[in-house]
């Protein structure tokens, strides 16, 4: 983190507005500023400052897998052993198929999901990261998706005795 700064309302009002669905408008920053009563170059200021502080680490679509045809998906946890960590997440990020590697302090240290074609082809990267990697199935966790259900995770940032007020 380069910078650290406590977000104010106007900023978690910022926050807020960047987890609702981005306009598909030529200026869509404009048009969030717009609803927040303030000015463009006054929201990507402020985004600018939160980017640098860690706050808003970026902004990106969410996809639906499916519509691009990818039917199949696993969440797979391995136990690797603590001086290989990097070495297997960065073999592992290296798949275009691999999504959402991280590590977490578990015996099962590091966490990734597949998405393929179907369950084939899932199984066919997982089995070539298991090769490459020398790790044994005993050490694998393959928790196949059975039912894919979509929640939408938003914060509210602003408490609600704050949100009648406005942005600054």
């Amino acid at each position: 983190m380069s910078g650290s700064i406590q977000p104010d309302l106007t900023d978690l009002a910022i926050l807020n507005a960047l987890q609702d669905d981005l306009p598909l408008v030529p200026r869509p920053w404009k048009a969030i500023a717009e609803r927040l009563g303030m000015t463009e170059t006054g929201m990507l200021g402020r985004m600018k400052k939160l980017e640098e502080a860690g706050i808003i680490r970026g902004i990106s679509p969410v996809l639906e897998s499916r519509s691009l045809g990818l039917h199949a998906a696993t969440l797979v946890a391995l136990h690797v052993p603590e001086e290989r960590v990097d070495e297997i997440a960065s073999l592992i990020s290296s798949y275009p198929e691999v999504s959402h590697n991280f590590q977490r302090a578990h015996y099962y240290s590091l966490w990734f999901t597949i998405a393929a074609q179907n369950g084939k082809g899932v199984r066919g990267v997982l089995d070539d990261i298991l090769r490459r990697t020398g790790i044994p199935a005993s050490d694998v966790l393959d928790l196949p998706t059975a039912k894919k259900i979509k929640i939408d995770v938003r914060f509210s940032l602003i408490p609600a005795r704050e949100m009648t007020d406005g942005p600054d």
